[in-house]
């Protein structure tokens, strides 16, 4: 079979080209909250989108229409029998065809489950790693790296920056009582629909500031220890070359630089890998910024999410 991005195949884009492409004519405007595109200035002067979306209240007609479908009670019983008649169909196929499928993947040459391609999706970047390997990273890190210089001294601006020594001595920690079981980061039961939880376990040992330090792409180091971490998973990922990745990473809309500052790690950590796709989400905390003053308004959050449409 014909390899995917092989290593005799010439890549179908250069990620780090300088060259940008040629900006496009076309104009995106914010309208009541709704992203609108026009051909050009003109058009937006007189208010001429390439496309109408819908109205607000008939978005709202049509959700209602959908609710009451789903209430139906005629509709449920419905749904029911014909979910349970295709579970059954479902069970029947298993018991006359499972046998039969078997020996045809058997008679299927040079594959097995590991020459398959996998994909695994929906991986949220800073956790791309399992707990042996940020482990392994965080001691290869203390015995090579004491001194470097990792975290500001936010509660003493006029200190130096603490050095990565000086974090653990702060935590009374050394190298050797690390363990798995140290940096507590698995998600067990106790984390099943407690998101609050669930977030926790992104603090190594607990502790906000190691989260800070090895899981942040924007920190006083700019980032670089996730960006080696990050190039080190990808590197596992190639050499087993049917593994496939998606990561996620986020844009939360809270200032206008957060684009810049997320493009500016990738490109300068040179992060691209042929097996991995990169993702944005928008955690919706839009309540979180308001009560905290980051923004003034659900449009500043969209200005700051929607900056990069507006500049291509």
């Amino acid at each position: 079979a014909e390899e995917v991005n092989g290593p005799d195949q010439p890549r179908p884009f250069l990620p780090f080209d300088p060259d940008m492409p040629k900006k496009s004519d076309y104009i995106c405007h914010w309208g009541d909250g709704v992203m609108l595109v026009y051909e050009s200035t003109s058009n937006l002067l007189r208010r001429r989108t390439c496309f109408a979306p819908p109205r607000w209240s008939t978005f709202l007609e049509d959700l209602g229409e959908i609710v009451n479908v789903m209430n139906d009670p005629d509709a449920r019983s419905i749904c029911y029998r014909r979910l349970s008649m295709l579970e059954q169909k479902f069970r029947m196929h298993k018991l006359l065809n499972e046998q039969m499928e078997k020996l045809e993947q058997i008679a299927v040459p040079h594959r097995d489950f590991y020459n398959v391609r996998k994909v695994d999706t929906h991986i949220h970047h800073s956790s791309c790693m399992n707990q042996k390997h940020l482990l392994r990273f965080i001691k290869s890190k203390l015995h090579k790296e004491p001194d470097e210089r990792v975290l500001e001294d936010r509660k003493n601006p006029g200190n130096p920056p603490m050095t990565l020594a000086e974090v653990f001595e702060s935590l009374n920690l050394t190298v050797n009582e690390l363990s798995v079981d140290t940096l507590d980061m698995h998600a067990d039961q106790s984390t099943f629909h407690r998101f609050d939880r669930f977030n926790l376990k992104y603090n190594p040992i607990g502790q906000s500031r190691l989260r800070e330090i090895f899981m942040k792409t924007d920190n006083f180091m700019k980032g670089r220890y996730l960006a080696e971490l990050t190039t080190e998973v990808t590197a596992d990922l190639e050499a087993s070359k049917y593994q496939h990745a998606e990561f996620r990473v986020s844009i939360y809309g809270r200032s206008i630089d957060e684009w810049d500052k997320l493009g500016a790690w990738m490109v300068d950590n040179q992060l691209y890998s042929d097996n991995v796709r990169w993702l944005i989400q928008i955690p919706r905390l839009f309540k979180i910024y308001k009560q905290q003053k980051l923004v003034n308004s659900f449009q500043d959050m969209l200005d700051n999410v929607g900056i990069i449409v507006r500049q291509f």
